[in-house]
């Protein structure tokens, strides 16, 4: 059994394509498939059914995959340390991020880091507050920046609190609100809303202010990108609620403060393990001391 079979078996079983896999392993198909014919041969199961139009893991597959995934980790972690204590961080950072990140100043914070280590493979994906911790649970992800409730702090993870901060009400120029500086929610009841995802973190901000208001609405445009939500506020088909960190990139559209707003917290998490080198630079870079590394999330200030 070889670590090269191991990552086949992982790309297959994400891409859900021997050719895409093939791809992205760069090498011709006939090869991978062969490696992974060899693997199931020792391992005397098949890992894989395959159909005309798709592939999918066996049970045998299923149980395989995490340890796959486990052992070439920590392959590519030894290969890390060995080279960081040689005084060179290498390997990968994979990072999640809210598309409403306001805390830091994300985009300079990797400009920084590829700065200071060129050799770090950097990734970045964008997604929802639930799925970014699973995913640094599972350790697909080295560190997230998450947007949560005050009172669902994440779980399962190391992290620090960034910044609390309240919701407001975006809305165009032309808006009958626009010259109002707070309103309360029941002033809201009858407006069009654009709003992220229904089950993700951000909605759940908002849909139970709402809630507890006692006021009902209507969430015509689901929408994950923020410049996405801007633009439809910008045309007039509705309204919006952001954090108040990040409503200045849009100065043409209106802010317009809540009474009794939603509240969120940002939070910067890892996993539970040790961070790679890698991960732990980045860490470092954004303030996070060496003996936080192993600590539940907490507020930054201690």
């Amino acid at each position: 059994m070889e670590l090269q079979q191991m990552r086949y078996v992982i790309a297959v079983a994400e891409e859900k394509n021997f050719t895409r896999a093939a791809e992205r392993c760069l090498v011709v198909q006939s090869a991978l498939s062969h490696q992974i014919a060899r693997l199931e041969r020792e391992l005397g199961a098949k890992l894989f059914d395959r159909t005309s139009r798709r592939v999918e893991l066996t049970p045998a597959g299923e149980a395989f995959l995490p340890e796959a995934r486990q052992s070439v980790e920590a392959a590519e972690r030894a290969r890390a340390e060995v080279t960081a204590a040689a005084g060179e961080i290498r390997g990968r950072l994979a990072i999640g991020a809210i598309p409403t990140v306001g805390a830091i100043d994300l985009a300079a914070s990797l400009k920084d880091f590829r700065a200071r280590h060129p050799q770090v493979q950097i990734s970045l994906r964008m997604g929802a507050s639930g799925d970014l911790v699973d995913q640094v649970r599972l350790g697909s992800l080295d560190v997230a920046f998450l947007g949560l409730r005050p009172e669902t702090p994440p779980t399962g993870v190391c992290g620090v609190e960034l910044a609390r901060g309240e919701l407001v009400a975006l809305v165009p120029a032309s808006h009958p609100l626009a010259d109002e500086r707070a309103v309360d929610l029941n002033r809201l009841a009858d407006e069009v809303f654009v709003d992220f995802p229904a089950g993700s973190g951000g909605r759940a901000q908002t849909d139970e202010a709402f809630a507890a208001a006692g006021v009902r609405r209507r969430v015509a445009f689901e929408v994950m990108a923020v410049d996405f939500i801007a633009r439809l506020i910008r045309q007039g088909l509705c309204i919006g609620l952001l954090p108040a960190s990040i409503v200045s990139e849009f100065p043409d559209l209106r802010v317009v403060e809540l009474v009794d707003p939603p509240t969120r917290v940002e939070h910067l998490v890892w996993g539970r393990l040790r961070p790679t080198p890698a991960a732990a630079a980045y860490l470092s870079g954004l303030g996070v001391a060496d003996e936080q590394l192993l600590s539940p999330p907490r507020r930054r200030d201690g």
